[in-house]
């Protein structure tokens, strides 16, 4: 909280005030004028731009924050990627879980591509560290960022690349 002090600290407003509008503001999904009246109804007075700007900066320290005292994952990922509908535009997301299910990372993204599946996995490896194995499916945009990576590393450093079919990845199911 010390850092989130230090950024609020010429606001008129208590830290306790700001972080209790930009909780309910994320987690039940209120939009500022909404809150802004849920505000007023507590009796405190706030317009609703004024809380946009305290989302706007507490937002990236609290998720620096969280990330620092995340649980650490396995060194094993279990990596796909499935095609959601946002807005009424389609989507994919790609997700990385480790082998006891905490997701590790995931990213929104409008084409499956390559390209995509790179920035996924750098953004992943820069958050979590890098993994010793991926387990993904036969998709080539997966499989052809995973050789990105391990391009530039000796045989021994490389991330270890396991393919499953579709088949036997819902034999559980």
């Amino acid at each position: 909280m010390p850092l989130i002090r230090k950024t609020f600290k010429r606001l008129h407003y208590p830290v306790d005030i700001i972080a209790q509008c930009v909780r309910w503001y994320l987690a039940d999904a209120l939009s500022l004028r909404n809150l802004e009246e849920t505000m007023a109804e507590r009796g405190v007075i706030v317009d609703h731009s004024t809380l946009h700007r305290w989302v706007i900066r507490l937002v990236p320290l609290l998720d620096k924050a969280f990330r620092r005292h995340k649980c650490t994952v396995v060194h094993r990922w279990r990596m796909d990627e499935t095609y959601i509908k946002i807005k009424g535009q389609w989507k994919y997301l790609y997700r990385a879980v480790d082998t006891a299910g905490q997701t590790i990372d995931f990213l929104l993204t409008a084409k499956r591509d390559a390209a995509a599946a790179l920035r996924f996995f750098r953004k992943a490896i820069r958050h979590q560290g890098e993994p010793e194995v991926v387990t993904i499916d036969k998709s080539g945009a997966n499989t052809t960022a995973l050789v990105t990576l391990n391009a530039d590393k000796a045989e021994d450093e490389a991330i270890t690349i396991k393919q499953i079919s579709i088949d036997k990845q819902n034999e559980a199911i």
